[in-house]
């Protein structure tokens, strides 16, 4: 089945906590604190893999999550750490989060992304030890990994598209090119998914073909298959626009298809094109030359018209060689788009150690991405802990703002999103 849209959560695996232990052996003068650290939880890693070409396993797998870590031990024992989780995707796997932001898109083979960071492992007591402090009872808690819900999107990555109404003869024109076997019937909407195949246009160069299901008017509204095949020709280079001639007004059959090219979330009309008459086997030259006349009239000049028969190969040959040159020059022109835009940009950004403080109703709120991610290693249910929680925030200066703002002994100080809370 081929499936080329999916949701899954992905998750990171947690990190381990720190342990609190103290040597005790005997004969061993001074024995200390000796817990070791958590292990670091795994990643949720994508790779994009040639032996992939569809989304159906996550049709039934919608969850996925990498190994924790796990805790520290006594004896300085570091817990083991979580291994990665690797998934396999197809080559042109997009993956955007909840809000549509691009993630990652996969367009190599072996190209890997990580979509989940695990959490770090905490630190158990014995990272604690100093001069003032020789029998520290506290231990981090490790990090939660990270949640998210994501959707992927497989967009095929081809060289050339292959569109047109139903019945324009694409996947004749494929079968024909290469050996690639898609369904061919004399009934419309033949085509219910895309087929890809490998067009070999002289001894040096292959070019990649893709034939998406045919178009109708009111595709971009949802009617026939509509244009949700539209992704897989997003990154192709060039487009070969199929008409059959024996439409009764090629005219508006050309301008329908160009409607519904534009109405996509990218205006694919724009892209370079090729515009085909097909199935011209046993016409006279006069009819064709006609059609091709009147489509002269709302094609743009830069736009090369031909005449071909997918069926009996007619004209096929001349127009591998045209699509060939097409293609070598939108390359060049990206390439070079692409270097003038590679300049770096510098932003500035928040640093981790930032953070501000806000009234709440039953108290204030604390927000800084370092000193979530301390509230988020602690354990409240420590006073130990929490003491050196408060020790943290008097060294970050978060105490002293607090003050300044009118803080009350026994008001709530929230840290985060209810990450934790502690009284002043």
């Amino acid at each position: 089945m081929f499936v080329d849209k999916a949701k899954v959560e992905v998750c990171g695996g947690d990190g381990g906590n720190g342990a609190v232990s103290f040597r005790h052996e005997k004969f061993v003068d001074r024995g200390g604190p000796d817990g070791g650290d958590g292990g670091n939880g795994g990643d949720v890693v994508f790779e994009a893999s040639r032996n992939e070409n569809t989304l159906a396993n996550f049709r039934y797998q919608r969850s996925l999550e990498a190994p924790p870590g796990k805790p520290g031990l006594k004896s300085h024992k570091h817990g083991r750490s979580g291994k990665d989780l690797v998934v396999k995707v197809p080559i042109g796997t997009v993956v955007l989060d909840s809000e549509e932001n691009i993630l990652a898109d996969l367009v190599d083979d072996d190209q890997q992304a990580i979509i989940a960071k695990g959490g770090k492992g905490g630190f158990g007591n014995a990272h604690f030890i100093s001069s003032v402090r020789q029998a520290p009872r506290v231990a981090e808690k490790g990090e939660l990994g990270d949640r998210l819900d994501v959707n992927l999107e497989l967009k095929m990555i081809a060289d050339v598209g292959l569109v047109g109404q139903p019945n324009a003869g694409k996947s004749t024109l494929l079968a024909t090119l290469s050996n690639a076997r898609p369904e061919i019937a004399d009934y419309p909407f033949t085509t219910l998914r895309p087929n890809l195949g490998v067009v070999e246009v002289d001894k040096h160069t292959s070019l990649l073909f893709a034939d998406i299901p045919g178009l109708i008017a009111g595709a971009s509204e949802g009617k026939g298959l509509g244009d949700d095949f539209l992704r897989h020709v997003e990154r192709t280079n060039v487009l070969i626009h199929l008409i059959d001639i024996y439409q009764d007004d090629v005219v508006d059959t050309y301008k329908t298809i160009q409607k519904e090219l534009a109405s996509y979330k990218i205006n694919l009309s724009k892209r370079p094109q090729i515009v085909v008459i097909n199935k011209v086997e046993g016409l006279d030259q006069d009819i064709v030359d006609d059609k091709i006349s009147s489509l002269r009239k709302v094609v743009p000049k830069t736009t090369k018209i031909m005449a071909i028969s997918a069926q009996s190969k007619q004209g096929v040959q001349e127009l591998l060689y045209v699509v060939k040159k097409l293609v070598e020059k939108t390359r060049q022109a990206e390439a070079k788009k692409t270097a003038k835009n590679s300049l770096p940009v510098i932003r500035l950004t928040e640093t981790d150690d930032a953070w501000q403080v806000s009234q709440a109703d039953d108290g204030f709120k604390v927000t800084g991405k370092k000193i979530e991610r301390f509230a988020m290693r602690t354990d409240f249910a420590s006073p130990f802990a929490i003491e050196r929680l408060r020790d943290i925030m008097r060294k970050m200066g978060i105490l002293n703002q607090l003050e300044r703002q009118g803080i009350n002994p026994g008001q709530k100080i929230t840290i985060g999103n209810s990450i934790g809370n502690i009284e002043y």
